[in-house]
């Protein structure tokens, strides 16, 4: 039997990255049906890149922060067509030019002038670029498609708002005491409040769950599992977080969310205009996403003004999980 075709994609970043992508990969793969899609991405976003219901294969692959693999460990004959929906620069242009494809679909650089793909937008929206990328090469892509299904995991704290302080640097990060005075504030008003935090951000979540009163069970540190992320999420009330994965996670499974802005704006990695979701900011200008101290407009930025957003969100439907 004749091998599929394979379709290659790059983007070897994390969860929130992953998430804006989801438009774009289901749009290769509705235009390549007849290929097997293999995404380049870290090994732990296998269970993500499945819920797609795009990918057919994950490739692992990742480098430290943003930077892009050193290499890929592709085997068999050159991929059929690949695709950089990594970033703009020759180094994801040159690897995936390193395995020979029949055809690269990548945006134009001038240090790789070979690449004749559309011009790289600095302040363009990420779900909307990569979609613009493949409709320069006439594929149609829609940016709006970026929904998961719900997990079949059951949720551990259906109807409970959703708190995550972290991010992947301190620039994205709302003082833990902010934080802890809005959960509180919810406690208060009779909401079941769970926190959630990344594999080393075990201290972070202990030191907001403590001022805050948090039961041990309302605490999920140590990086949960995806389904069971995922889960939690999807039956959340609200999520509130800075700009970072989970945020994207509640846009993916239509939940209502609060997303804290600071150094980059709504206006790049913000939600989709929609009641259930507030984008908080400051304008001014643009700063380091992966900088060592919080942003001045992130800062800026009161409890106050989270739980004035979070009353300002859709309520829970009928039927819909409450808190207990």
């Amino acid at each position: 039997m004749t091998p599929a075709p394979r379709l290659l994609v790059l983007r070897a970043l994390g969860l929130g990255d992953l998430l804006t992508g989801v438009p774009a990969l289901r749009a290769l793969r509705r235009a390549h049906p007849d290929h097997e899609l293999v995404l380049a991405s870290p090994a732990a976003l296998a269970p993500v890149a499945a819920a797609t219901g795009a990918v057919h294969r994950l490739l692992p692959a990742s480098a430290p922060g943003r930077a892009v693999p050193r290499t890929l460990h592709w085997t068999g004959p050159p991929p059929d067509v690949a695709v950089d929906l990594h970033g703009n620069g020759p180094p994801s242009h040159l690897l995936l030019a390193a395995l020979r494809p029949g055809r690269l679909l990548a945006f134009a650089h001038p240090d790789t002038p070979e690449i004749e793909g559309p011009a790289w937008y600095a302040e363009e929206h990420e779900r909307v670029r990569w979609c613009r990328l493949l409709q320069s090469y006439g594929i149609d892509a829609d940016p709006a498609d970026l929904r998961l299904p719900r997990p079949a995991t059951p949720s551990p704290a259906p109807g409970a708002v959703v708190v995550h302080p972290g991010a992947a640097s301190p620039a994205r990060r709302w003082p833990v005491d902010r934080y802890a005075a809005v959960a509180a504030a919810l406690r208060a008003d009779g909401h079941r409040v769970v926190v959630t935090g990344g594999a080393d951000e075990d201290d972070l979540v202990a030191g907001l769950a403590a001022r805050a009163g948090l039961a041990d069970d309302d605490v999920f540190g140590g990086g949960p599992a995806f389904d069971r992320l995922s889960a939690l999420v999807a039956d959340a009330r609200a999520v509130l977080s800075g700009d970072t994965g989970i945020a994207h996670l509640a846009v993916a499974h239509g939940t209502p969310s609060v997303t804290l802005f600071g150094p980059v704006p709504p206006s790049r990695w913000g939600p989709p205009a929609d009641p259930r979701h507030r984008a908080l900011g400051h304008p001014g200008p643009d700063g380091d996403p992966h900088g060592t101290r919080p942003h001045p407009a992130q800062l800026r930025l009161r409890p106050e003004d989270v739980l004035h957003a979070f009353t300002g969100l859709p309520a829970p439907a009928p039927g819909a999980p409450t808190a207990c």
